[in-house]
């Protein structure tokens, strides 16, 4: 079988081709912040111009582009697509069963103060899922959690997406870390541990900022132990576990710790001045929005909800909850995989790529393999909980299959955008033109800690993956930083560090708040909201990593648990 191998500077000036490659992530982020092109048909049109991109300009065989495309729209739908799908399944059954609206009596009875809520429910609820799920998932269940506790729609989006940053890089179980190590060759557990000792400063000043871009400066100071209670512990345990245990289980035990934490410390303490307002302080557009998530079936509350009711209405999330603690663990993976999964080689585009130095040191075929994991994706755990949540709530078998054919309907766009966001992420990596723009990062020299960080930013700015962008940077940043007299194990770690704070900001992950608050077809609003708060932070961490390598370099000799 022939072979293609990846072209990274086809013009010749590295200036030429960087700007080529770029195109088509200025095209999709600068159709989204108009406001003018709808989601999807950005992310379609995106997909066609990086397709010509990587045809005409990179040299990529139109076949190999077509089938990357194929690929990644199957990536997209699963795990992606499958998560949010039944993530809103869920959600919209307690809805329209009138539990929801109890779930919110019960969190304003922890605290009625809309910041406190906030750090509860963004932060360390959503770190939880990120820890057991990842992939979208934490964004879904806090973004819609939090509109149904009457937050503007885009306090609940943007908001939701910026509590779902330090945890990033332990999610779905270490799955990013599994994957630095696997194309860099280094210990898993020393790569866990150094983003340990760089991610718990930003564990502690997330919440801060959190709260601070609803309720302004002044608003933050009104709670700042309780901030500092909830973004302290989760960042003691992010660093103890993460040095001293493993790192596949930071996010949950942090997550749990620092929600663990917050609720004794609010038996204690209470603010001076209750904050009600559920919009973001100073201009808000989403107030007064329609939202579509909870469709016209949706019950409310109209009497003080008993505790039994309470107690009945936190099951569908507590099951949830197991479920995809479960679904997540090496242990399931490794009894049902065997049975039921499908390795599908993609014909025609596996093991037919090569990328060649200097992004990796040796010359190696990309694989295309097509892992339907059906019964181990988070999705299928998600579609259980809300079957069991369902009949639990005594809906008929019948109205099951016509609410989950109803969740489709709505989320039919979101869908489809989703899936071309994910095939323009996989067409680029497999053309090269992700790698052209890491290479203009590596040529920074000195300053590479800082850009090199930011790189880890940009690939998961592209890919909506802190996991895509490992594997896609990991590699070159473990060259270059040795190229340079760096500890490769500080790059490599900043990557994903870095990557956090991209999060925010990919396409993928603003379409998926957008579907779970409502606000769907407003996503130029959520990314204009986000932008420089994505890009501060990033910096912030290129600083750290900056101080790192070059005043405090003993950090980077971590400890093997």
């Amino acid at each position: 079988m022939n072979t293609w191998n990846q072209v990274y500077d086809p013009f010749g000036s590295p200036w030429l081709s960087t700007l080529a490659a770029s195109l088509p992530v200025i095209a999709l982020l600068g159709m989204i912040a108009s406001g003018k092109v709808k989601a999807h048909i950005a992310a379609v049109l995106s997909l066609v111009l990086a397709f010509c991109v990587a045809v005409f300009l990179f040299g990529m065989p139109a076949d190999l582009a077509t089938r990357a495309s194929g690929y990644g729209i199957a990536l997209g739908l699963f795990p992606i697509g499958w998560i949010i799908l039944n993530v809103i399944f869920l959600y919209r059954l307690t809805v329209e069963k009138g539990w929801f609206a109890t779930l919110q009596q019960s969190v304003a009875g922890i605290t009625t103060d809309r910041r406190l809520q906030l750090l509860l429910v963004a932060f360390a609820f959503g770190a939880f899922f990120e820890g057991a799920g990842g992939f979208g998932t934490p964004v879904a269940v806090t973004g819609a959690i939090l509109i149904g506790l009457g937050f503007s729609p885009l306090a609940a989006s943007g908001l939701s997406l910026i509590a779902n940053t330090a945890p990033v890089a332990y999610g779905a179980l270490g799955a990013p870390i599994a994957g630095l190590a696997s194309v860099t060759g280094y210990d898993p557990y020393i790569l866990g541990a150094m983003i340990g000792r760089q991610l718990p400063f930003f564990s502690v000043l997330v919440p801060f900022w959190l709260i601070c871009v609803f309720a302004g400066f002044r608003g933050m100071l009104q709670i700042w132990p309780a901030i500092l209670v909830c973004g302290g512990s989760f960042a003691l345990a992010q660093f103890g576990i993460s040095n001293y245990v493993n790192p596949w289980i930071v996010d949950i035990g942090a997550a749990l710790v620092s929600m663990g934490a917050l609720v004794l410390f609010l038996r204690f303490w209470r603010p001076a001045v209750i904050w009600t307002s559920p919009a973001l302080r100073g201009n808000d557009p989403s107030i007064g929005y329609v939202t579509t998530v909870d469709g016209p079936k949706a019950a409310a509350a109209t009497r003080t909800a008993t505790s039994s009711e309470i107690l009945l209405a936190w099951v569908p999330w507590i099951i949830l909850s197991v479920i995809v603690a479960i679904w997540g663990t090496k242990f399931f993976k490794d009894i049902v995989d065997p049975i039921f999964i499908w390795n599908y080689p993609v014909p025609g585009l596996h093991n037919v790529i090569m990328k060649v130095p200097p992004v990796v040191a040796t010359a190696h075929p990309e694989p295309a393999v097509f892992k339907f994991a059906y019964m181990s994706y988070t999705g299928t755990g998600v579609l259980f909980a809300a079957i069991l949540s369902g009949l639990l709530m005594r809906f008929s078998p019948w109205r099951l299959v016509t609410a989950y054919i109803e969740t489709i309907w709505v989320l039919r766009y979101s869908l489809i955008t989703i899936s071309a966001m994910l095939a323009l992420g996989v067409l680029t990596r497999y053309a090269g033109v992700d790698a052209t723009l890491g290479l203009a990062f590596a040529g920074t020299g000195i300053l590479y800690p800082f850009f090199g960080t930011l790189l880890g930013w940009l690939g998961v700015a592209l890919t909506g993956s802190d996991t895509a962008s490992n594997v896609l940077f990991g590699g070159l940043q473990k060259i270059t930083s040795e190229q340079l007299g760096l500890s490769g194990i500080l790059m490599a770690s900043a990557n994903s560090s870095g990557g956090v704070m991209g999060k925010m900001i990919d396409a993928q992950s603003i379409v998926v708040a957008s579907t779970a608050t409502g606000y769907f077809g407003q996503e130029s609003k959520i990314l204009r909201f986000v932008f420089w708060h994505s890009i501060v932070l990033a910096c912030l961490v290129g600083g750290l990593v900056m101080l790192q390598a070059y005043v405090y370099p003993f950090n980077a000799m971590v400890i093997h648990p």
